[in-house]
């Protein structure tokens, strides 16, 4: 199953859509390209929707920390919402839950996202 990416806005904040499988190929190229595209539009604050994300390979890993890496470079924050037990777990065996700042609702990650906003101005 190829990895389907959607953009839209929740209370200001661009919010991806993840559906599929997000493996080491052109799927994680997709995604790259519309975080890219965000970050260029001057929105460096996004949140992964990872509600449909059926598996994560190690490329997959490798692009998340890819993107929060150029989400931080230009003055904003990723934050991951909703992954289901799977995604949580490989998350866990690779200590990357609290580096990529999980959030168990997409509302938790906007209200995080919000709170780092408010004290940087």
């Amino acid at each position: 199953m190829e990895l389907k990416v959607t953009k839209r806005m929740n209370d200001g904040i661009p919010v991806i859509d993840l559906v599929g499988r997000l493996v080491f190929g052109d799927e994680t190229k997709v995604l790259r390209l519309q975080v890219k595209e965000i970050i260029e539009q001057k929105q460096p604050n996004i949140v992964l929707n990872l509600s449909d994300l059926a598996y994560v390979d190690s490329g997959g890993i490798g692009t998340l920390v890819g993107l929060y890496t150029s989400a931080r470079a230009a003055g904003g924050d990723l934050k991951l919402a909703c992954p289901n037990s799977r995604v949580q777990h490989v998350l866990e065996i690779t200590r990357l839950m609290t580096i990529l700042s999980v959030h168990e609702s997409e509302e938790q990650a906007i209200v995080d996202l919000r709170k780092k906003t408010a004290a940087v101005n």
